[in-house]
């Protein structure tokens, strides 16, 4: 019983993670591509409302399905529904609500404005799920947040890059 505890807190916290991860870097990555592409503020909004329920929505439901599939594998029968439903809607919340973090500065500011601190607070959140991420599984604290915050950056990065080249046309 321990041991099948342990598996669903690891399955609930990498669904914690990941929902926050690729919401904050999606979201951000989107944003920052459009924005520099120059798009006006009301479209920047917009798009970024309708990628974080889309998304959150698409998240859940693909956890709930990988989860349910993965439990009828490990006990190779149907698996009950309780478990999955928990994690999908740990994917939903985490991915919602960290969407937001990066639009915020998008409702305030000017799209040239909100892009660096869309960028900066994005990156903080990432540094902060690092710090939480390695105190959950008790690992190095600065590691698992530079790690986070670094590979996060990365695909933010990425996002600029191609909202400059699509910019371009």
């Amino acid at each position: 019983m321990a041991r099948e505890q342990n598996l669903y807190s690891a399955s609930y916290l990498r669904n914690f993670v990941f929902g926050v991860e690729d919401s904050l870097v999606s979201t951000v990555g989107l944003l920052s591509g459009v924005s520099i592409a120059g798009v006006g503020a009301r479209a920047i909004l917009i798009t970024g409302i309708i990628l974080v329920f889309v998304e959150a929505f698409s998240m859940a439901v693909g956890s709930f399905l990988s989860e349910h599939s993965a439990e009828g594998y490990l006990r190779q029968t149907e698996a009950p529904f309780a478990f999955p439903i928990t994690s999908g809607g740990i994917m939903f919340v985490s991915y919602f609500f960290s969407g937001f973090i990066p639009l915020f500065p998008y409702i305030f500011l000017t799209p040239g404005n909100a892009l660096w601190y869309s960028i900066g607070l994005s990156l903080a959140a990432l540094f902060v799920l690092g710090i939480i991420g390695a105190k959950l599984s008790k690992t190095n604290i600065w590691k698992g947040s530079l790690r986070m915050a670094s590979i996060g950056g990365i695909a933010i990065a990425v996002g600029v890059a191609i909202g400059r080249v699509a910019g371009a046309f």
